[in-house]
């Protein structure tokens, strides 16, 4: 069983975690997570909610030509963005992290104190927005982004300088770009790193680039391509990791010519088989809610989900399962057990609320059901 097998390899390396330190970029969000109020019959949260997106939608579209007053109840005021999460997960579990991103100004926004006081933070403008419209199937994040026009490779080399930046990069096992959809000069900062600062770097076949876009769906095509593009160029100066949920996967099948593949097994294991391919990049990684593939130049795996009906919390999951199968990477763990961390991570995230440590996640491994 790959579960037994998980935790043969994991208890094996886990004393390497953090021998090697993880640079995570570039985004930055302050997250306000909320319910929507269905039927409201005292003060606090004495409400029935509106259960499913379906159902908001049609309260929604009720509205037209009318207008209509919806409360979105507050949760919980949290550190956000695909950046931060995924820093935030990999310090759980023992990693070294220097966290650069959009983490407030002129100083850091709160919500990123206890990150800050774990990790190096580089804050390179405001954070962003969103609120987080929490659903029993699925979620809806409105966001308020216009602070991330703010970072570009210049704006990096302005406020850390070049040179450190360098020697981040330099010292990194990991370096983890997300959020490509949010942040407008993610490309060409891509670019920078390709064509000016990895050449100068020493060379470390080792080092990994974890990459994940973000719902590209609001980009254009050609916008994907370029993007893919690049992030394929990476290879050359490391191993590329593609972390893509399962909407994610279709959209840049499609982008790519591989089609649109569905959820089961097989597909999954061949859609991130013909992106890897067309890419030409060492690894990508597909994660549905329920399971998850990964395609390497040694073949695909493929392992299930501990999925919940009844999370806890689901915004951050997908950066935890990243979190998690980037620590497996780290750790030097075959594939099929990078996915097992990785879903794991994001199971225990979803249950409890907290990132879990390498501990957490052996019990949750060991305990799994």
């Amino acid at each position: 069983m790959f579960r037994e097998r998980t935790l043969h390899e994991l208890r094996a390396r886990r004393d390497r975690i953090g021998a090697r330190p993880a640079v995570v970029g570039l985004d930055g969000f302050v997250d306000t997570i909320v319910t929507p109020v269905g039927v409201r019959r005292g003060r606090g949260d004495d409400f029935t909610p509106i259960g499913t997106i379906p159902e908001f939608a049609r309260r929604i579209a009720g509205a037209a030509g009318k207008s209509a007053n919806l409360e979105l109840y507050p949760r919980l005021e949290k550190l956000g963005g695909n950046a931060p999460i995924m820093a935030n997960a990999l310090l759980a579990a023992g990693n070294r992290v220097t966290m650069i991103g959009a983490l407030g100004h002129p100083q850091v926004h709160p919500v990123f104190a206890d990150m800050a006081a774990r990790a190096r933070i580089v804050s390179l403008c405001a954070a962003a927005h969103t609120t987080a419209i929490e659903f029993e199937d699925g979620k809806l994040m409105l966001g308020q982004m216009r602070s991330l026009d703010e970072i570009t490779y210049d704006r990096i080399c302005a406020v850390m300088g070049e040179a450190a930046f360098q020697a981040e990069l330099t010292a990194a096992g990991l370096v983890a770009l997300v959020n490509w959809t949010m942040i407008p000069n993610m490309t060409a900062i891509f670019s920078e790193l390709v064509d000016r600062v990895l050449p100068r770097l020493p060379p470390a076949a080792d080092r990994i680039f974890f990459f994940d876009l973000a719902d590209p769906e609001k980009r254009t095509v050609d916008d994907l391509r370029t993007a893919l593009s690049t992030i394929a160029r990476f290879e050359k100066f490391g191993r590329v990791t593609l972390g893509l949920n399962l909407k994610e996967a279709q959209q840049v099948a499609v982008a790519l010519g591989c089609g649109n593949a569905g959820d089961g097994e097989p597909a999954l294991r061949a859609m991130a088989g013909a992106i890897r391919e067309k890419l030409a990049v060492a690894t990508v990684v597909v994660h549905p809610r329920e399971s998850a593939a990964c395609a390497t130049v040694d073949g695909t795996c493929w392992v299930p989900g501990p999925y919940t009906s009844h999370p806890r919390l689901t915004t951050g999951a997908g950066d935890h399962f990243n979190a998690g199968f980037a620590s497996g990477q780290l750790l030097g763990l075959p594939s099929e057990a990078c996915l097992a961390v990785g879903v794991c991570t994001s199971g225990h995230y979803v249950r409890t609320a907290q990132s879990p440590t390498l501990a957490d996640v052996e019990t949750f491994l060991a305990n799994w059901r």
